[in-house]
Order: structure tokens, then sequence, then C-alpha cells
């Protein structure tokens, strides 16, 4: 295999940089806080991991301040994005703001904010956590799930892309 280098690259920006060339959907995974309060983030590392049982997958890096509050929650929820909320994965991402303002959301199992438009979303009960270098890996159970007929939103290559129809 031939590695195409860009001078003064590092190694890790290389890694980063051959990952994005796979398409990606992009999720936000929902909480509450042990005060009740909603909290989200937009992940794109979600796939899934068996069908007997439900398990999917996802990792969220070790450096973030909501982790221990990911690793202590008993459910959570993923909202697979359609092509149009591309605000909602900009809002999520963020660090700052309130990202639950003004959204009208639906509430999952154990009261996991579930956001509304979305093509997909799974509640899912926290499970299975290993350490996965700088991320934390979480293999959990699918306990609800519902869909719509709504293309996503997908990432490639450092930039939001759609499903070419």
């Amino acid at each position: 295999m031939t590695q195409q280098t860009l001078p003064g690259e590092d190694l890790s920006r290389r890694f980063r940089n051959a990952l994005g060339m796979f398409a990606t959907g992009i999720t936000v995974v929902t909480t509450r806080t042990p005060a009740g309060e909603p909290i989200g983030l937009t992940v794109n590392s979600f796939n899934s991991v068996s069908l007997e049982p439900p398990l999917i997958v996802w990792s969220l890096a070790n450096d973030l301040p909501s982790r221990p509050l990911f690793e202590g929650c008993e459910y959570y929820a993923i909202n697979v994005l359609a092509e149009d909320q591309m605000d909602l994965s900009q809002r999520f991402a963020s660090r700052n703001g309130e990202k639950f303002a003004g959204l009208e959301i639906d509430a999952g199992q154990g009261g996991v904010p579930l956001l509304k438009g979305c093509c997909a979303r799974f509640v899912c009960r926290n499970t299975v956590r290993h350490d996965g270098g700088d991320h934390i890996v979480f293999i959990s159970e699918v306990v609800d799930f519902d869909r719509e007929e709504r293309l996503p939103l997908l990432y490639f290559g450092g930039a939001y892309r759609r499903v070419a129809a």
C-alpha cells in the first residue's frame, strides 16, 4: 500500500484523513443527567453489532466533560439525523449554548430525549463499556426503536454529504 503524506503531516492526522474516506451517518446521542437535564452530542462512530440480541456500538472521546454522565446513565438514545438536520449536527457538536433550547422532543424509556424528524431513533440500555485508547466504547442493548423513510445526513472526507438519488 502506498501512503499519501503531506509535508509536516503527522501519523495521527494521516490516520484521521484515511478514516475520513469511510462515509458515515451522523447521529446525536442523548440522555439525561442525574438532575434530569437533557444532554446530547454529535457522534459518527455508531454501528450495529448484533441482531439477536439487538446491540449497537459507539464511542466517546475520553476528554469530553460529558463522558461521566454517559458512562453513568441507565438509558440513552441514538438519533440518526436526516439530510435536512445539518443544523442539529452542528448544534450538538458545539460545546457552547443550551443545545435543547427551542427543540420539541419526545421521551423514550428512562425519559431519554428523542429528537424529532430523524431517520431512525434507538433507545439503548447502557450495558457494556470498554477502554478504547483515547475513547470509551459503548456496546448497548437496543430496547426500543423507530424509523422514518427519510434520507440520512452523511459525513465523508471532512464534509457533510447527501445521498445521490
